[in-house]
Parts: structure tokens; C-alpha cells; sequence
């Protein structure tokens, strides 16, 4: 089975700048620990399995604003 580190399994960083959110369609912010994409708009995050982003609202939990205003203070749109 691949690990983390497979190269399979990462995320392309020009995919990422395409990506937006299914409900605002507003660009998405990688997350620190890159396990999620997040939608600042939306306050949702969506999980990246296998360097695959799950865009489904039936995927995407809730985000805290307090997380929002970290993860907003800490970078761009899919920043890498």
C-alpha cells in the first residue's frame, strides 16, 4: 500500500488553483495540515483522501470560526 509521501498522492498545485467551492464557487484554502481544502465563504472543509479532494457538500464538515480566521490569517487561496 502507498504511503503518505507517494508522489500519487499528491496534490498538483495548478489543480488546486482551479478548484472552488460547490456551494459559493469562491476559491479554496489548503489547510495546515494539507488534509483539507477549505472554503473561507462557505466555512466549509473539504478532506483530501489519497491527494483526491472530496468536493461534495455530503463530504465537507463544518468549520468553527475561530478556525476560519486562523486559516485565513495564515495564507492564500491553496497556498502549498
Amino acid at each position: 500500500m502507498a504511503g503518505p509521501e507517494d508522489p500519487r498522492h499528491v496534490l498538483d498545485r495548478r489543480m488546486l488553483e482551479m478548484l472552488v467551492c460547490p456551494l459559493t464557487k469562491t476559491r479554496l484554502t489548503l489547510s495546515p495540515s494539507r488534509e483539507e481544502l477549505v472554503s473561507v465563504a462557505g466555512r466549509l472543509a473539504f478532506p483530501i483522501v489519497r491527494g483526491v479532494p472530496l468536493l461534495s457538500l455530503e463530504e465537507a464538515r463544518n468549520v468553527d470560526p475561530d478556525e476560519i480566521k486562523a486559516i485565513s490569517a495564515g495564507g492564500g487561496p491553496a497556498s502549498t
